[in-house]
């Protein structure tokens, strides 16, 4: 299959966080950068301390030309699977831009079907290609941020310490209190704990 020759004009990045964990939703978010405000230190949002992420998506938000942010929730996750809910995210995630970028580079090695613009698809692309360094950001700090908010509801599954990962600590919280509202049943280790309670 030839290679896409990107067009001229604006190009977007795409990422995605949150394909796998047991509980929340998965997040996307896409970023135009404006080639006159660069934003040092930009890099994969798993390589970064905590602290420098908030700080880059601070300046991501400030001097991007666009953004914006997205979802696919618990119940399109587990109706759909992860890979159909994150391609979902990333298409809300284009859809909210305010500026029409000609085409998208997405992280990963596919793209979603339904973006109304030509699309690449870059393994590793979070660390090589700026733009979706700063979606990685974005969708790494707005996914935090909502799971802090859901450890506040569900105190007992200590989402804030780890992201709703199968952790130890989480897989103990799920085997002690069951899955809630915002757990993936249709993922192994909840499914396998729904399975129990039912025999």
């Amino acid at each position: 299959m030839p290679e896409l020759i990107m067009p001229p004009g604006l190009v977007c990045g795409i990422d995605e966080a949150g394909r796998g964990p047991l509980a929340g939703p998965v997040v996307a978010a896409a970023v135009i950068l404006d080639p006159n405000r660069p934003i040092p230190g930009l890099n994969d949002s798993k390589k970064l301390s905590e602290k420098k992420r908030a700080a880059l998506a601070l300046l991501i938000r400030e001097r991007a030309l666009a953004w914006a942010v997205a979802e696919a929730t618990v119940e399109e996750i587990d109706r759909l699977n992860i890979l159909h809910a994150t391609m979902l995210a990333m298409q809300r995630a284009v859809a909210g831009l305010v500026v029409t970028p000609v085409a998208a580079l997405v992280d990963g090695n596919r793209c979603p079907e339904q973006l109304p613009i030509p699309a690449r698809a870059i393994v590793k692309g979070d660390a090589l290609e700026p733009c979706i360094s700063a979606a990685s950001i974005l969708a790494k700090t707005e996914r935090d941020k909502v799971l802090r908010a859901l450890a506040d509801t569900y105190p007992e599954y200590g989402f804030d310490r780890h992201a709703g990962y199968p952790t130890a600590d989480h897989l103990a919280a799920l085997e002690r209190y069951g899955p809630c509202a915002v757990h993936r049943k249709s993922f192994g280790p909840v499914r396998r704990i729904l399975q129990k309670t039912l025999i």
